[in-house]
């Protein structure tokens, strides 16, 4: 019964993404279920997976998030639009100078955080103040209309395209091999961790535990494959999501600097005493953040296929919420990349479900704050009951 409790504590998330999304199959008579909608939740939610990796790893110091992300991918979105449209940069060159840009800032706002002391809710509150306007501005005075429109198609084909893409509705074998093969892969996983746990001594799955979450993972994993081989093959984006997340993961699971963000946030001094140089870490931190809040730029342009000023507008929010909802303590320290994956698909059906069954955007908005406040309440009652045993 207590290991039963205690699987339903760990996958509480994962549940209700499972509920909420039964619940908009049945209201929307099944259309979110559709090949086109399953390929529409990761082309509209790539974004928030990108934004909130980064996210993750600047919560784990301490519960410290950017709220200039959303602003400043409106920036690079600015930026881009006028080298490859205007000047007609060619897309390489112009992809390498936007990442020039987004590493210089994040050396800005991670000096300033990390060395000169800024709190980091003031330091990206600027940047989310002065981006937004100083891309308004650019797309002002190099538009008439204020947008900046058609992207090259070499720029689109790298973002927002389809790998080996065929008609819709038909069959695409490839996407259903890479499914199998990625199939076979997590079950290899799951398989090779167990074992390690059991050699070393550690707590490990129980034989049936691990049969229950390889079984569904594949499940998930092909019915995706499947309904994305009907929708014209593999987007782009998520490839871009798919290599980010699992290098994240890596680094926060494998690596002893990824461990160091948990350190930090679970007691700062205490690192800095045993001898990690913390003001490095948080500005890795942000400076990572910057590269990432690049490519979701990328992603969001590709998406509208133009530059715009309402480009990345309350992503931010969705970033923070998605790494909440997933998990990640909003005092720092806890927090995992597989949560925040959870938590960004969970708000991703939610926004495309409400949206399917026409509901209107203000109330989107208040099913969201909903969600993001039972998941703070949740994390402080569960770690009330862990601090009572």
């Amino acid at each position: 019964m207590k290991n039963a409790v205690s699987i339903i504590r760990k996958n509480t998330m994962l549940i209700v993404l499972v509920l909420v999304y039964l619940f908009f199959t049945f209201t929307t008579k099944g259309s979110i279920f559709m090949a086109n909608n399953f390929s529409a939740l990761i082309a509209q939610n790539a974004y928030v997976y990108v934004l909130a990796t980064g996210m993750l790893m600047c919560m784990l110091t301490g519960g410290n998030i950017d709220l200039s992300c959303g602003s400043f991918i409106c920036f690079i979105g600015a930026v881009g639009g006028i080298l490859m449209v205007n000047y007609e940069m060619s897309v390489p060159v112009a992809i390498l100078v936007l990442l020039v840009i987004g590493i210089i800032y994040g050396c800005v706002l991670g000096y300033l955080i990390a060395y000169v002391n800024v709190p980091p809710w003031i330091a990206t509150l600027a940047g989310y103040l002065a981006f937004r306007g100083w891309a308004v501005a650019l797309l002002s005075s190099h538009s008439t209309t204020g947008s900046i429109a058609p992207i090259p198609d070499g720029f689109l084909k790298i973002f927002s395209g389809k790998l080996f893409e065929t008609a819709p509705k038909t069959v695409n074998m490839i996407c259903l091999i890479t499914g199998i093969v990625a199939s076979i892969i997590v079950l290899a996983l799951n398989i090779r961790t167990r074992a390690v746990r059991l050699k070393k001594g550690y707590e490990a799955d129980s034989i049936i535990a691990l049969a229950v979450k390889s079984i569904l993972a594949i499940a998930v994993i092909l019915l995706f494959a499947y309904k994305l081989s009907l929708a014209g093959g593999i987007p782009t984006v998520l490839v871009w999501v798919t290599v980010i997340v699992l290098i994240y993961d890596f680094i926060t699971d494998k690596t002893t600097i990824g461990r160091y963000f948990y350190t930090i946030g679970g007691n700062a001094e205490a690192t800095r005493l045993s001898g990690v140089d913390t003001k490095r870490i948080m500005f890795i931190a942000y400076l990572n953040m910057a590269v990432l809040t690049t490519i979701a730029g990328f992603i969001t342009t590709a998406r509208f296929q133009a530059a715009n000023s309402t480009a990345g507008t309350n992503f931010e929010m969705d970033a923070i919420a998605s790494c909440v909802v997933g998990g990640v303590s909003a005092y720092g320290g806890s927090g995992s990349v597989f949560g925040m994956i959870v938590g960004a698909t969970l708000i991703g059906v939610i926004n495309l479900g409400m949206s399917l069954m026409s509901v209107d955007a203000n109330w989107q908005k208040v099913v969201k704050g909903v969600v993001l406040l039972a998941a703070v309440v949740f994390e402080i009652m569960n770690n009330k009951n862990k601090s009572t045993k």
